[in-house]
């Protein structure tokens, strides 16, 4: 029988609305002795049922719940239903073959990551409650989808504070681990699941990619920590004059340029540059572009740098203004959830008034479907995405 846990008076309200974290100082009590990992029932202070969850003390979210229906089971049947549903949702929606399968908590498998390349499953696995069931997740992931392997990218530091090692490796028998995908509208890129960052190629902005294509088109465009290029591709597919790709890698820059390769993309190049300083050249040789792409990486991933986060975002972005052409178009963005929506939008606004210029949005968007934002979960939103022109 799991222990039951109960939590303090006037605390769980933020749970009991949906949110599946329950905080070390929000438990008032545990009738037993339990280990960390292990299922747990709780309870708010009036003793009404609340959910089932997995607790683990060496956390600051002791308990991360997994169902709110009492009589449910966590067993392989339960990952078994999650995961299957999981994949009907995003089949609906069109996704057939790169695609993030599970998203953590938006699929209520909290801490749950795994991501589809073709035939390969990659799983990224943040913590003891969900590592104790590794097993079953791979079994349930090869019956679903009898892919030729999967891989396991569970070198993230966040592990070591639950606890775990970091790891990373084959859950399969091995596999080559770096290949060629083709996105949509024919693009291809080299991935490697083994070397490349989170679990070898940002999906969460597939839909970005493609709705660029009216700010690119027959257009000079710079494209801002470019990694491997994603953006840049996607310029150059979508007929762009040229497109200038930048990042501070040296790796990063070889791989965007045996991309364009891969493509036969002629319309594109790429430099090993860091951006703040390229945005001061740029601006003192008065260089001018009709589209500037921002993407950069999180320049926070805590609450308590989020003012030194927004002056980095200000910075590049008000350089960025001062270097497009009237009627050019930003398309920038954060992948920071620690930054909202608004604290975006007024960094905007303020670098547009600091340049001199006008803006226009023209449009906002979130991170791909297969990434799911849920209300009430603002964890689930990262990504703010937003197009706009120096008019």
């Amino acid at each position: 029988m799991s222990a039951l846990v109960k939590l303090q008076r006037g605390k769980g309200y933020r749970v009991e609305s949906g949110h599946p974290w329950i905080f070390g100082n929000e438990v008032d009590s545990i009738d037993r002795q339990i280990q960390d990992g292990e299922i747990v029932e709780v309870y708010n202070f009036k003793n009404i049922f609340i959910g089932k969850g997995y607790y683990n003390s060496k956390s600051q979210i002791r308990i991360r719940l997994l169902t709110r229906d009492a009589v449910e089971e966590i067993d392989e049947h339960f990952f078994w239903d999650r995961i299957s549903k999981a994949k009907e949702y995003r089949e609906g929606l069109g996704y057939k073959e790169n695609y993030r399968v599970v998203f953590g908590e938006s699929d209520g498998l909290p801490s749950l990551v795994v991501d589809k390349f073709g035939d390969v499953l990659v799983v990224q696995i943040l913590t003891l409650g969900m590592e104790l069931w590794k097993k079953e997740i791979v079994s349930v992931l090869q019956r679903l989808f009898l892919p030729i392997g999967i891989y396991e990218r569970n070198d993230v530091p966040v592990r070591n504070l639950e606890g775990l090692e970091q790891q990373q490796g084959f859950l399969t028998a091995p596999f080559e681990t770096r290949f060629a995908i083709e996105e949509p509208d024919g693009v291809k890129f080299w991935i490697d699941i083994a070397q490349g960052q989170k679990t070898g190629f940002f999906l969460d902005q597939k839909s970005n990619r493609q709705c660029i294509k009216p700010y690119v088109e027959n257009r000079e465009v710079l494209d801002c920590f470019c990694y491997t290029g994603s953006f840049s591709l996607y310029a150059a597919r979508y007929k762009a004059k040229h497109v200038l790709g930048l990042d501070i890698s040296e790796d990063a820059i070889k791989q965007a340029k045996a991309n364009a390769e891969l493509n036969g993309f002629k319309n594109c190049s790429f430099e090993t540059q860091n951006t703040f300083d390229a945005l001061s050249d740029y601006f003192r040789q008065h260089k001018k572009f009709d589209t500037i792409i921002l993407d950069p990486p999180a320049f926070t991933k805590n609450r308590g740098n989020i003012e030194n986060a927004l002056k980095g975002y200000k910075e590049i972005n008000l350089k960025a203004m001062k270097l497009l052409n009237k009627g050019g178009f930003l398309i920038t963005c954060t992948c920071s959830h620690f930054i909202s929506e608004g604290d975006f939008v007024n960094m905007l606004y303020e670098a547009s008034m600091d340049a001199k210029v006008q803006i226009r949005q023209m449009e906002y968007r979130i991170q791909s479907h297969d990434h799911p934002y849920i209300w009430g979960v603002e964890e689930t939103l990262y990504l703010k995405f937003y197009v706009l022109q120096v008019v």
